[in-house]
């Protein structure tokens, strides 16, 4: 007797939803998706990112066997495989189905699937490699790394995480190289002139040009890399005089700041390449194997820091001294809390503690504070929404990642009626950060009044609450005030 296979109803998984999804977000923010390139959604649902996208004014088209079945599968610049092989029972079929969606893209496909969060799915039916729901739909969860190992099989590809369950893969292995070392770079601004010396002054326009380029670079530009090149050397002869002569006028501190800053951002880089083979220095873009040239002299001699900086981060101790050695988050028994507009700000060794966790899992979509922790190898994402806005902010969310096991867990704390809250915001970020003063005055008033004395009580919303009401005071935005006193307190 032939036992009759359940009936899969996919069409189910297709959510109706009021804004873009999480993978096209993610590259709307990491500008992989732009208006220049076109974009297909393959297995689009409902269709509802590619509604939103072209009254943006995007190019793009989608295609789904259930609700949008007679537009063609077409190639894209960027192919949109969003929460489509999770839903597939047949291995077979969803083997096929990334295979399609890698050759239809140009240059990046971005792929999405269900991963496994703890709690999720425990109460469902096995079917298969994955389970059978409530609603007669079938859902794989993936490991990350599972996901990442089954992408890279199907494509031949690195694939890249962008968040947890979803990975890039580049086409273009030169151009997932630039883009995971813009990940790691950050902006300067170049110095300003200190001086005053007169061919300078008549030249400024021809050589701000090159004062760009060359606080981008880190280095002296290459003649193709400076858009006005030509009329320098005509002018100087080189770029090197030319840069000579703007050393003068500005000072050599802040380039040196500049090429240190740049040599930093390269080991980082670097040292997480490891992870996934560090490429050949020729399948490198030419910009960044002129900048090792600059920098380290060759590329043996870059890598051989790197790896001594990769080494060092998994060393407790040394991770331990790097937290009590910075100059920026808020440093407690067990970790190293900081803002994520701070993260430049920490030393390499750090970066690179921090950048382990993100090249497993990608960005956390509304992580804003990081918490590295000194002794056990975690690092965990931190979701406080209205971290700017509220003088004690409740936290929403948290993921955490053990790097020694992979180990993810996540805590939701939507519906607590006692979330933990924040203190001393200003601790969080650097001194440039818009609200930095407004948060050190009220961290300021409530150090005096000996709010914070006591930390043990204070951590959630209810322990806060009660502090502030027990001191006879309140918070009206970032300021602290005595409470009104009541009827009661009046008449006695």
């Amino acid at each position: 007797m032939q036992v009759e296979k359940p009936r899969i109803a996919r069409h189910k998984t297709a959510i109706r939803r009021s804004g873009l999804s999480l993978p096209v977000k993610c590259l709307l923010r990491d500008g992989l998706l732009s208006q220049d390139a076109t974009l297909f959604d393959f297995g689009c649902g409902h269709g509802e990112d590619v509604a939103l996208l072209r009254s943006s004014g995007f190019v793009c088209s989608g295609w789904d066997p259930e609700f949008n079945p007679n537009d063609e599968r077409q190639p894209a610049d960027v192919v949109n495989l969003g929460y489509v092989i999770n839903v597939i029972e047949d291995r077979g079929e969803r083997d096929e189905t990334l295979q399609k969606a890698w050759d239809l893209c140009r240059r990046l496909l971005a792929v999405s699937a269900q991963i496994v969060v703890p709690g999720r799915g425990n109460n469902h039916v096995p079917f298969g490699d994955g389970v059978l729901t409530r609603l007669e739909t079938f859902q794989k969860f993936f490991t990350q790394a599972e996901l990442r190992e089954y992408v890279e099989q199907q494509t031949e590809r690195d694939p890249l995480p962008a968040a947890p369950g979803i990975f890039y893969v580049f086409k273009d292995e030169s151009l997932r190289q630039e883009f995971v070392a813009n990940r790691y770079r950050r902006r300067c601004s170049a110095p300003r002139k200190r001086v005053s010396e007169l061919r300078f002054e008549q030249h400024r326009d021809m050589l701000v040009p090159l004062m760009e380029t060359v606080t981008e670079l880190g280095r002296l530009s290459e003649p193709d890399e400076c858009e006005n090149a030509e009329a320098i050397i005509a002018e100087f002869g080189t770029l090197k005089r030319a840069f000579a002569l703007i050393r003068r006028v500005t000072g050599s501190e802040e380039w040196e700041t500049i090429r240190r800053r740049r040599t930093e951002d390269l080991l980082v880089y670097l040292a997480l390449a490891q992870f996934r083979r560090r490429p050949q220095l020729s399948r490198l873009p030419l910009s960044i194997q002129r900048d090792i040239r600059a920098f380290f002299g060759t590329y043996k001699n870059a890598c051989q820091q790197a790896d001594d900086l990769l080494f060092t981060a998994g060393d407790a101790e040394a991770i331990d001294e790097a937290c009590k050695r910075s100059p920026v988050g808020k440093l407690l028994p067990n970790a190293l809390y900081v803002h994520q507009s701070a993260m430049e700000s920490l030393e390499p060794l750090l970066r690179i503690y921090e950048g382990c966790a993100r090249a497993y899992l990608g960005e956390i979509d509304g992580a804003n504070i990081i918490k590295l922790h000194r002794h056990s190898g975690k690092t965990s994402y931190l979701i406080y929404p209205d971290f700017d806005t509220d003088p004690h902010p409740a936290l929403l969310r948290c993921v955490k990642l053990s790097l020694r096991s992979r180990d993810l867990n996540c805590y939701d704390y939507s519906q607590s009626n006692n979330p933990p809250i924040l203190h001393r915001k200003d601790s969080f970020v650097t001194p440039d950060y818009p609200s930095f003063e407004k948060f050190a005055r009220v961290t300021k008033q409530e150090e005096k009044q000996g709010l914070l004395d006591d930390t043990s009580r204070i951590g959630t919303r209810n322990g806060w609450d009660e502090r502030l009401g027990h001191a006879g005071y309140e918070l009206r935005g970032h300021r602290l005030i005595r409470r009104p006193p009541t009827g009661h307190e009046s008449s006695s």
